[in-house]
């Protein structure tokens, strides 16, 4: 498949970016996560997640992406990014009661 051998290394390479650009996110939600802890504010908060999946939906669209296909993207990392603020406040927590 040599036709396709340039598309593949174009693949290969945004692939490292989006990975990239996942891991500074989750970095971002680890400092988030520290704060909520410190400040006594809850890992979800609904109007913040409802407002980053309906943003990315909207500018999705703009970019010729599937609304649907979008809104289950942002359902995972949503989800992956809470449940990271959890683990992250709750050992922060039972760091200083231990």
């Amino acid at each position: 498949m040599e036709i396709l051998k340039d598309y593949r290394k174009k693949i290969d390479d945004l692939d490292v970016k989006i990975i990239d650009l996942l891991a500074e996110r989750f970095s971002t939600i680890r400092e988030v996560a520290d704060i909520k802890e410190k400040n006594n504010i809850p890992a979800v908060l609904q109007d913040r997640v409802d407002e980053v999946r309906e943003n990315a939906k909207r500018y999705g669209k703009t970019k010729g992406l599937d609304e649907s296909f979008v809104h289950a993207l942002y359902e995972l990392l949503i989800r992956e990014s809470c449940e990271l603020e959890d683990r992250i406040m709750n050992t922060n927590r039972n760091q200083k009661t231990g």
